[in-house]
């Protein structure tokens, strides 16, 4: 008997557009339905405009890739992600968004996140630490773990600053409580609820955005100062690529609300979607032990004492692979939202400019038109990428918007899986059912609760 990793089981028939409201409210997986896995492509009507879900191959090239100047990033997501990552490179379009990547680009190339590999190295070596009193031969919820140690990493990369237990748990529990109310005011806004109804919700996403921005806000305001009266910045982080940076219309520094709002879209980017890929990693490894095992002897054939080298990483072949088929089932980002600044067809849908558009990893990845058994973990998937049908696979997005820390985020998780698989045994916790849900990232309410076995 086949087991399978867990996923929302869909509803057999589609629902109305309110009781779709209603079941989205909390996680917008939880309003699919059954011809979801395999449409060409879905619609939803609303009062001002519609919603529409291509879900074909040819599809996502054009809007993703082909004719990505017609469907920006959607305004709605833009309004919603304000309090923490104001005017990043996230939500941005058009020469904004240009600019803000011609800054980002240069702490992102190939070499440079090769050469801060030490940085996560160290963040690996004091997760081991912690997780000393995980092997005490109970469940412990693992997702608290690899939230903190995402964000070690990310502070130490980026900001060249350790993370403290204080700092680390009131940005963990901001970003808990900023995902949920994010994701409920961002479905309220797109039915146009109004914003009388939500005025509970909106004063709590405003205050976790403000926590975050302010713990960021603190660390990067001394070095910037410093930097504006011409003193050196001896750090060689991704920080001090961004201070060094010149804005091209004004010929001047970036101001400090710019560097700030980069600083926090970093942050979300590298901290919780690489924190989500590590937990349902995890899972799955603690749910087919014999892939496991598989990886557990790559490991060790690779490096079985000492420090991981960058060579060592790029060299486990079935980690990285374990890492993509994760991506798979549970994409960082379930869902891109974008929205047509046309008017145009699509299929035989005769699109308004202004109407929104879903463009869905989760979907495409779990289609089984293009994927054999959609539902069941499998690595070995990732043998031969040429298997692969193009443009039925992007957990980091696709064409010139694909996330510029992807590189950053597949060398982090690889060397922290392995670094874990190689001093312990994950066991899930019996009859322990995630409660996923899609959000701003893929992750699962209740934690994970996984008991760490010394090898």
């Amino acid at each position: 008997m086949k087991v399978y990793p867990y996923y929302p089981i869909p509803a057999e028939t589609k629902v109305s557009s309110f009781m779709t409201l209603f079941k989205k409210n909390r996680s917008w997986l939880d309003g699919l339905y059954a011809r979801s896995y395999t449409m060409k492509m879905g619609h939803v009507k609303m009062l001002n405009s519609g919603l529409y879900i291509p879900n074909e191959p040819e599809l996502i090239h054009r809007i993703l890739v082909s004719d990505a100047k017609n469907f920006p990033k959607n305004r709605v997501l833009h309004e919603v992600l304000v309090p923490l990552l104001g005017d990043s490179i996230f939500t941005t379009n058009n020469n904004i968004w240009r600019k803000q990547r011609n800054l980002l680009t240069p702490s992102f190339e190939k070499k440079k996140v090769q050469s801060i590999f030490n940085m996560m190295q160290d963040a690996a070596t004091d997760m081991m630490k912690r997780l000393e009193k995980f092997s005490d031969g109970k469940y412990h919820n693992i997702d608290n773990e690899m939230s903190f140690v995402t964000a070690d990493t990310i502070f130490r990369t980026i900001l060249s600053s350790t993370l403290s237990e204080k700092e680390g748990t009131a940005v963990v529990e901001a970003f808990v409580v900023f995902q949920e109310m994010s994701a409920r005011i961002g479905m309220q806004r797109l039915f146009l609820i109004p914003k009388i109804f939500r005025l509970g919700s909106d004063k709590k996403y405003q205050e976790s955005g403000a926590i975050i921005r302010g713990v960021l806000a603190d660390i990067i305001r001394p070095r910037y100062e410093a930097v504006t009266q011409n003193k050196e910045d001896n750090h060689h982080d991704i920080l001090a690529s961004l201070l060094k940076g010149i804005d091209e219309d004004t010929g001047k520094p970036f101001p400090f609300k710019e560097i700030l709002d980069q600083i926090a879209m970093l942050f979300l980017a590298g901290h919780e979607t690489t924190a989500s890929s590590m937990t349902w990693s995890l899972y799955l490894l603690a749910l087919y032990p014999q892939h496991q095992e598989e990886a557990y002897q790559e490991v060790i054939n690779e490096c079985s004492s000492g420090l991981f080298t960058l060579e060592n990483i790029q060299n486990l072949k079935f980690v990285s692979n374990v890492f993509k088929e994760a991506l798979r089932l549970y994409p960082l980002v379930s869902s891109l939202a974008r929205e047509s600044a046309i008017d145009t067809k699509i299929r035989d849908k005769e699109v308004k400019k202004g109407s929104h558009i879903v463009v869905s990893p989760w979907l495409m990845h779990r289609n089984e038109r293009y994927w054999e058994d959609p539902h069941m973990f499998n690595p070995s998937r990732f043998d031969n990428p040429k298997n692969i049908t193009k443009n039925t696979y992007f957990p980091f997005g696709l064409g010139q918007r694909i996330c510029i820390g992807s590189g950053f985020a597949s060398q982090e998780s690889i060397l922290l899986l392995a670094t874990i698989l190689r001093e312990y045994k994950v066991e899930l916790q019996p009859n322990f059912t995630p409660d996923l849900v899609g959000r701003l990232t893929t992750r699962s309410v209740n934690g994970m609760y996984i008991k760490l076995i010394k090898r």
